[in-house]
């Protein structure tokens, strides 16, 4: 299954949930970027999910893992569990980690699709979604599939966008940002909700790259650039920030 990246067109802070920043954001799906999963028999029956890719994390915190334990964990599932115990996943990565693409959530969703599939759970949308939003903000975007949506909360609310999306070029600079390190120097530094939502949310993507520059449209662009001093120079006139960074 492919599994696609995003670009985040816009990203605003507009608040505060406990422990994590509520957002305001529109994500555009890049199907030209994409991992492939597939789920293969292993070599010798085992209890441990094996999973097969260039990741840089331990299993037991990989997205795909997560997204596994979560599914087990909502449908007491004996029929998932067993199927992990006989089949590993192989990923053929080619969304580089610490991005701003979504890699890591775009697995999770993908996994609980195939699951949901393959399996038979008879899963809503919605109910993967929630289950999804259990592992990362950007996960329920991935389940719905949409082109185009405006995310908000902690990115639990998912709304399809009928846009106006201009050909995107993304680059990605040899450079890994560490998503919880931006957002806590923004937090730090740079935290000031962004109280005009609605005035952006109901424009084209084509009409906000149109419009504004990429240190207004990405809150998080300053605090990254805080982190990575080298970013400075991707960020060019006409070059946008996606998500916490680095891909322009």
């Amino acid at each position: 299954m492919r599994s696609c990246a995003k670009v985040n067109i816009f990203l605003k802070i507009v608040g505060k949930r406990d422990d994590y920043h509520e957002i305001c954001s529109r994500f555009v799906r890049v199907e030209e970027i994409y991992d492939d999963i597939s789920f293969l028999p292993k070599n010798k029956t085992s209890e441990s999910v094996e999973i097969i890719g260039e990741f840089s994390c331990p299993v037991e915190k990989n997205s795909i893992y997560l997204a596994i334990k979560e599914l087990i964990d909502f449908t007491q599932s004996k029929e998932l569990v067993e199927f992990f115990k006989r089949e590993k996943i192989v990923v053929e990565k080619r969304i580089k980690e610490g991005s701003g693409l979504g890699g890591g959530s775009s697995n999770a969703a993908s996994t609980l699709l195939m699951c949901n599939e393959i399996l038979n759970l008879n899963l809503s949308r919605d109910t993967l979604a929630k289950i999804g939003s259990k592992i990362g903000a950007d996960v329920p975007f991935f389940v719905y599939g949409y082109k185009s949506a405006n995310v908000y909360g902690i990115g639990e609310r998912v709304c399809e966008f009928s846009d106006d999306i201009p050909k995107l070029k993304v680059e990605t600079p040899d450079i890994e940002c560490n998503t919880k390190e931006v957002y806590k120097i923004y937090r730090e530094n740079y935290f000031s909700p962004f109280q005009e939502c609605e005035s952006i949310s109901l424009k084209s993507s084509r009409e906000l790259l149109e419009s504004y520059d990429a240190k207004f449209l990405n809150d998080l662009a300053l605090p990254a650039m805080h982190i990575y001093p080298g970013l400075s120079s991707f960020l060019k006139e006409g070059r946008y920030f996606s998500g916490s960074g680095s891909s322009v």
